[in-house]
């Protein structure tokens, strides 16, 4: 996924909570016939069925809604479309196949009087089956909003099972809402994402505007217990972990990552016509070794998701995101008469210049880096940056309160 690929059509991860047992069994069992009609849709298609009798035939022997039979049919001879004759779709698979339906025709939404989501699922012709869902509280309340504003359109969902669990994954898209060409930005948010906080920066052409550092030492904190807590399970033979307590963890950063990517977002809403400048990460992964549990630590922050979550949260405000190049942006001078850079520059959290001796919070200096290449990204000039304004700490907390500033560092 290209970060700056903003698209306005989101997918919600939902859990299923059945009135009964029977209407899981029931989802269940459809999901195999989807499995089947997929199975038989691409098998006929390789022997040279015509598409259109292949659509007659599923929708007449499926022991399916019709419509949510078409929607199987159309994404097997979709994948049919997609591949080339010496890498053709396998129509031998097992296990269940995910049940695509229509909102309002293969499943519905509403929301109750309680303020819970209530769903109605058709997984066979006159057999609806209900209950309502529940999950992550930022995919709740877009559901939510969507059932209840005409800016939204609720679309097409799959009901489907993962490890088990009965899951509906529902695409919403907000139909009013666009977001700005990053070229007629007059801002840049440069944002650099680390273990246990995010540096900010925001910079136009005349200078730095501000900067600010928002601490989240719980999240690595959290993920080591619950590391620790899967070890001694694993150890003592116990397999409830996978079910339970990654489900925990799971949920715990999640709900982090929402809360500090809506912050991110609301920094960014402060300035005039922003740009969020994220570095590209996609070879870090490669690039670390820093020795077994420092290189387990890193390779399990989710950075990623965290430049995900932001993207996602930008776009629903109108503002772009730029992808830039991370190459030495934590290893450089943000001074633009310097910008020298080598690793030595840095140590842990401050960063001391080896060339022009300028020191600094070395995340946020990453972040000034980040933020000259945004304006680049944004064909606008990079101003001479001399010297920089203090920097602001705060600490998220886990309700996602956010302190008074925790200390202010001059820079020289």
């Amino acid at each position: 996924m290209d970060i700056e690929d903003q698209n306005l059509t989101k997918t919600l991860t939902l859990q299923l909570l059945f009135d009964d047992e029977e209407s899981e069994r029931k989802v269940f069992e459809s999901t195999q016939e989807s499995r089947s009609v997929y199975n038989d849709t691409i098998r006929l298609a390789k022997q040279g069925e015509d598409w259109d009798d292949i659509r007659r035939q599923m929708e007449q022997d499926a022991n399916l809604v019709k419509n949510n039979t078409q929607l199987v049919v159309k994404k097997a001879l979709e994948a049919m479309e997609d591949d080339d004759d010496d890498n053709m779709p396998s129509h031998t698979k097992t296990g269940p196949y995910p049940l695509r339906m229509n909102h309002t025709e293969g499943y519905t939404l509403s929301l109750t009087d309680e303020g819970d989501v209530a769903f109605r699922i058709s997984p066979q012709p006159y057999h609806p089956v209900r209950g309502t869902v529940v999950g992550d509280p930022a995919h709740l309340d877009v559901l939510k909003t969507a059932l209840s504003s005409d800016e939204w359109k609720i679309g097409t969902a799959e009901a489907l099972f993962t490890d088990g669990r009965p899951e509906l994954h529902v695409n919403v898209t907000h139909q009013t809402q666009t977001v700005r060409d990053k070229a007629d930005s007059e801002t840049v948010i440069g944002v650099d994402v680390n273990e246990d906080n995010i540096a900010l920066t925001a910079i136009d052409e005349t200078g730095v505007l501000d900067t600010l550092v928002i601490d989240f030492p719980e999240i690595n904190s959290e993920r080591h217990r619950y590391f620790t807590m899967r070890k001694r399970m694993q150890n003592a033979g116990k397999s409830s972990y996978k079910n339970v307590v990654r489900d925990r963890e799971y949920r715990f950063v999640h709900d982090r990552l929402h809360k500090l990517s809506r912050a991110v977002v609301e920094f960014a809403k402060r300035f005039p016509d922003p740009c969020i400048a994220l570095e590209d990460l996609k070879d870090m992964r490669g690039s670390i070794d820093y020795g077994t549990r420092m290189n387990r630590r890193l390779h399990a922050m989710p950075f990623r998701a965290t430049q995900v979550f932001i993207a996602y949260k930008a776009a629903f405000e109108a503002i772009p995101i730029a992808s830039v190049d991370a190459e030495y942006t934590s290893q450089g001078c943000a001074l633009t008469a310097c910008e020298h850079a080598e690793r030595a520059n840095r140590r842990r959290k401050r960063f001391n210049c080896k060339s022009c001796g300028h020191q600094d919070h070395a995340d946020r200096n990453a972040s000034v880096n980040v933020a000259k290449r945004g304006l680049e990204k944004c064909l606008l000039d990079v101003p001479a940056l001399k010297n920089l304004p203090q920097v602001r700490k705060v600490r998220r907390w886990a309700s996602g309160r956010v302190n008074r500033p925790t200390s202010s560092l001059v820079t020289v």
